[in-house]
């Protein structure tokens, strides 16, 4: 039998409902039996505050994800030097994955936003990312799914709700002072709070 598993990347900072959303949306429109969120170990943004560091970006993403038994959350990139990279991300997960069950094969979905798909020919190895994961574009309901033309069998595009919500606007509110209830988790808002992040008083 062939495990099908989603990788889900990203900074996670922070971790929200349309993450969530999302990653069990594409778990059931492709019967994946486990997801695997893999938080980068560098934000992208570098601004100072407005960026959480790598180990609590890590423990909210844990946090968030424990309630659902087809969500695990992965340290590749978290203990990884230097820039990211999907194609090693990848392959960092796939040679784990065969250490843990030997003989089993597996089937890799990668779960993406789609403005981020639109520039695949950009990212490095992308045929070798092709070759090793079907490519999960989602995107907001009315936003047009741009498609990158590249092995359209590899490629599938989907329109998830709850990514209204994005964590640059979820930085903003605290900032501001605004609620986020409702659009993270609990575990997260608290971890949020406790630690101050976001306020331009951390990192």
């Amino acid at each position: 039998m062939t495990v099908r598993i989603g990788v889900m990347g990203g900074s996670f900072d922070p971790i929200h409902i349309g993450h969530l959303v999302a990653a069990s949306e594409v778990a059931h429109r492709f019967s994946l039996d486990r997801v695997v969120f893999s938080p980068t170990g560098q934000a992208w943004h570098k601004e100072a505050g407005t960026s959480a560091p790598a180990e609590l970006r890590y423990l909210m993403t844990v946090v968030a994800t424990a309630a659902d038994p087809r969500f695990d959350v992965s340290r590749v990139d978290i203990d990884r030097d230097g820039q990211p990279y999907t194609i090693d991300t990848l392959a960092d997960l796939q040679a784990q994955f065969a250490k843990e069950l030997p003989g089993q094969d597996a089937e890799w979905f990668f779960i993406t936003g789609a403005d981020a798909l639109a520039d695949i020919l950009d990212w490095r190895d992308p045929q070798g990312i092709l070759s090793a994961a079907h490519l999960v574009g989602v995107t907001r309901p009315g936003h047009v799914l741009a498609d990158p033309g590249l092995r359209p069998d590899r490629i599938s595009l989907i329109e998830i709700p709850a990514l209204a919500i994005s964590s640059t606007d979820i930085r903003r509110r605290v900032q501001a002072g605004e609620p986020v209830t409702y659009l993270v988790p609990d575990g997260v808002a608290h971890l949020i709070a406790k630690h101050g992040l976001y306020t331009g008083e951390n990192g």
